[in-house]
């Protein structure tokens, strides 16, 4: 009954830690051959994951295949706004090693290849 216990605690104090994280909300994609996004992060067991919610184009709000996709993936807090997952990419429906950093209301995220050597790099903006 104790490990029960223990091990219940432990859960509540991983899925506490994960609703009070500084990067959960929406956020608004950079630009990327005219169409953005809004992506849902939310906590995905012990890390974070953001999900496609809404796209966009010059026209205005549109139906993308993609939405409800996860766009990033596992992400860990490392501490200091820093984060380390992976990210999707859907228009070569390719998955790069992920890291993020928070500050304020701003998420600079990348997409690495070659143990993090060559990076590909979008900053995104709170919505809410």
């Amino acid at each position: 009954m104790k490990m029960f216990l223990a091990t219940a605690l432990a859960g509540l104090t991983l899925a506490g830690a994960a609703l009070a994280d500084p990067i959960l909300g929406t956020w608004k994609t950079q630009p990327d051959d005219g169409s953005y996004a809004h992506i849902e992060m939310a906590p995905c067991g012990a890390a974070i994951c953001g999900k496609i919610a809404r796209t966009f184009n010059d026209a205005g709000e549109y139906s993308s295949p993609n939405i409800g996709k996860t766009l990033v993936i596992d992400m860990v807090a490392k501490g200091e706004g820093y984060y380390t997952g992976e990210v999707w990419r859907p228009s070569n429906d390719k998955i790069y090693t992920g890291k993020m950093d928070l500050k304020g209301n701003s998420l600079a995220l990348r997409g690495c290849v070659a143990g993090g050597l060559i990076c590909s790099k979008q900053t995104w903006t709170r919505v809410k």
